[in-house]
């Protein structure tokens, strides 16, 4: 890339990152994508855990605290892979896809599923604007002790608070608090559990 592209693709880049409308198509993040997704080929061709492992954080450029090991079983893909950030001892099992346009957060002990999918870009309602290509994102926030069920989807802004159990198939399209159990399409409340045990409790 010349001076001009490069500029132009930090600007890009960081119009993204802060959840602004943004070029999805320029140079600068064309070329990161393909990193990711290139290195997300050779970790899910990958045999030996610890092998994955360090391209998880060496390649993927997933955070994660140095004292711990996220167990992430392939095939695994993201986007950028660099706006993921992964708690204590997380699991996150077969085929799971994160769009890390911006921040994706899984807190500590979380189990996630087969199949789920986190999607942070959002893209124009008007026809004419979307066809541009412009996107801007929200970010998705997943709290501590987590358990979420395969083929569970999270839309761009959608949150979930500590202790929270989301049914398999849910689509999860607002903010929910802590210590709920929640299920359907779109996503709702259907259990309150107690903090101290996960046993249920009125709401």
């Amino acid at each position: 890339m010349d001076n001009t592209e490069d500029a132009e693709g930090q600007r890009q880049k960081e119009l993204m990152l802060r959840g602004e409308s943004y070029d999805p198509t320029c140079k600068l993040l064309m070329l990161e994508r393909e990193k990711a997704h290139d290195a997300c080929f050779v970790f899910n061709n990958t045999r030996y855990e610890k092998d994955r492992l360090r391209l998880i954080r060496e390649e993927l450029n997933i955070n994660f605290p140095e004292d711990s090991q996220p167990w992430i079983i392939p095939p695994f893909y993201c986007d950028y892979g660099y706006n993921i950030h992964v708690g204590k001892d997380a699991f996150i099992n077969f085929n799971c896809v994160f769009l890390d346009v911006v921040k994706i957060t899984l807190g500590d002990n979380c189990f996630m599923g087969p199949g789920v999918q986190m999607y942070t870009a959002r893209h124009p309602l008007d026809h004419k604007l979307r066809s541009t290509f412009l996107e801007d994102a929200r970010e998705i926030t997943i709290g501590n002790d987590c358990w979420i069920g395969g083929s569970a989807v999270f839309c761009p802004g959608s949150s979930v608070g500590d202790r929270v159990v989301v049914g398999a198939g849910a689509v999860v399209t607002k903010k929910f608090p802590s210590d709920v159990v929640i299920a359907g399409t779109p996503a709702t409340i259907i259990r309150h559990l107690d903090p101290r045990d996960g046993s249920q409790r009125e709401a």
